[in-house]
């Protein structure tokens, strides 16, 4: 286990992270959690712990006091800027400061040595847009609170489990528009950031990568399009010659049975669908939003605020307790230099 705690943002304090990041610690012990200080109002997240009648001692303390309090109760960095008088599953824009200044803190946690990753609870970027905010989400705010000498760096998009790892290539784009986004340059910056990532942080010497075709039978030699032979097949052959183990374009629909998946540490997919329904069938409760390409470690549960059940306890921790458990899995092969 990393030897400083990991930092976890609230998240939107309406949405069930907070409820999460209760169950989480409850849990502890059976999931083998590490150590981890949640960014928020403690007093929000107390009367989360009562409304839903958990006992859940929150000890509010420092960076250096988390690891050594996590194992009797759930350490909270205190916020300037609390949740405000947040309700669950009500969500109100009035909370988005909280918000914005909890995912600051982690980063400035971690980037000044005093937190091991960024873990995060998911956001409603509806909210947050009603409060002004002016990036497209979660992921690009990070690259830009990463940013140095006013270079921003270009995230991307991984979803891991144990079982699949994918990577969409585009994301969240309309269908008719990703023929005319997908280029080789996108695809090879990719696949090289994805690399790097599976390099620095999960110890894998050399990655190998599936590339999917865009069309279905990865165009069966141009007569279903011709993206996979003029943009995806020259993308994988500049991968190769810079020394990365890629392979494809391969026809989507056999990339993902259990004997195509033991040949690869990653498949890369050309948008947001072709990637994401394989594994959320795989691994729907268990899959980890982990972003590559930062100069810190950042995981998330894979789903959303959920405010349709918050606060109603059912909310299951699965993929939390995994981001945790995959963050801290990743800070022990990088300890020193998280950077894709």
């Amino acid at each position: 286990m990393p030897a400083k705690p990991l930092a976890l943002t609230q998240g939107d304090p309406a949405g069930i992270g907070p409820e999460l990041t209760l169950r989480a610690w409850l849990e502890r012990r059976e999931r083998a959690l590490p150590a981890f200080a949640w960014i928020g109002d403690p007093d929000h997240l107390s009367a989360i712990a009562g409304r839903l009648g958990w006992t859940v001692p929150l000890r509010t303390c420092g960076w250096n006091a988390a690891c050594a309090v996590f194992a009797d109760a759930l350490p909270v960095i205190p916020l300037e800027a609390g949740s405000g008088a947040a309700i669950p599953g009500k969500p109100d824009p009035a909370t988005a400061a909280g918000t914005i200044k909890s995912i600051d803190r982690a980063v400035e946690a971690v980037r000044s040595g005093m937190a091991a990753v960024v873990v995060t609870n998911p956001i409603a970027k509806s909210v947050l847009y009603g409060a002004g905010f002016k990036h497209p989400g979660h992921t690009e705010y990070l690259a830009h609170l990463a940013a140095q000498g006013g270079v921003e760096p270009r995230p991307v998009m991984m979803i891991w489990s144990d079982e699949l790892a994918v990577v969409p290539v585009t994301i969240h784009e309309p269908l008719r528009r990703v023929p005319d986004l997908l280029t080789t340059e996108l695809i090879v910056e990719t696949g090289r950031i994805v690399a790097a990532g599976l390099r620095s942080c999960f110890g894998i010497a050399q990655p190998r990568l599936a590339i999917s075709g865009l069309n279905p039978h990865a165009g069966e030699n141009g007569t279903m399009g011709q993206e996979d032979a003029t943009v995806v097949a020259p993308a994988v052959a500049q991968l190769q010659a810079a020394g990365i183990d890629a392979r494809g374009p391969y026809p989507a629909d056999t990339m993902f049975h259990a004997r195509a998946r033991a040949g690869y540490d990653a498949a890369l997919a050309m948008y947001h669908d072709q990637a994401l329904i394989p594994i959320k069938t795989i691994a729907f409760d268990e899959g980890v939003n982990v972003t590559l390409g930062l100069p810190f470690i950042r995981t998330s549960p894979d789903h959303g605020t959920a405010f349709d059940i918050a606060g109603k306890g059912i909310a299951r921790p699965d993929s939390l307790c995994a981001a945790l458990k995959l963050a801290a899995r990743m800070a022990q092969h990088a300890p020193a230099d998280a950077a894709a």
